[in-house]
């Protein structure tokens, strides 16, 4: 092997390193105060609308979709029934359970997510980790998903979701909700 090459591979190394020993930069106590406080068994119940769009790592808008979320709570256990629909015409449902396990944390599965999603909410905020099993071109990769929902008022709620695979970012899922007032069907 010749220097240039060594050279590059230690580089390449270094790189991988730095990238793997970047984390989620949520800090829950940074968001305790903030307002309206987030009550996930309250607005993820009933009905709620959401429009979102996924980018690559370079900002490139790959997809766009909506979701039709139909979600109800018996005492600490949540189902949210999601159906999406893509701008490609294709359709995609998932159906999470959620499972209220301390004051603030939570936690969640669905049939593509890998094992257990683990979130807490902090003042308007949730925060997910998760890995969720993705197809993408006739196969499925494992992705870690670096979830945040924050809550804007009683009905919007923003969220942005990055996506890694080995700590190096793939993209990000952003997405707006809106729970439908209580007459609307």
């Amino acid at each position: 092997m010749n220097l240039l090459s060594l050279c590059r591979r230690l580089l390449s190394c270094g790189l991988f390193f730095m990238l793997a020993s970047c984390a989620s930069s949520y800090e829950p106590a940074r968001y305790a105060n903030e307002k309206p406080a987030l009550d996930l068994q309250t607005y993820f119940n009933g009905r709620l609308d959401a429009w979102g769009m996924f980018q690559d790592r370079s900002g490139a808008i790959v997809k766009r979709f909506t979701v039709v979320m139909n979600c109800q709570w018996t005492g600490d256990i949540g189902t949210l029934n999601e159906d999406f629909s893509y701008s490609d015409g294709s359709k995609q449902k998932r159906i999470w359970t959620l499972k209220k396990v301390g004051a603030d944390r939570f936690i969640g599965t669905a049939a593509d997510v890998i094992g257990e999603a683990q979130g807490v909410v902090s003042g308007n905020t949730l925060h997910w980790n998760y890995v969720l099993a993705l197809p993408v071109d006739g196969s499925v990769y494992n992705v870690n998903f670096d979830d945040t929902m924050v809550l804007m008022d009683d009905q919007v709620m923003l969220n942005r979701a990055i996506m890694r695979k080995f700590s190096v970012e793939l993209g990000s899922v952003t997405l707006s909700f809106t729970k439908r007032s209580n007459n609307m069907p």
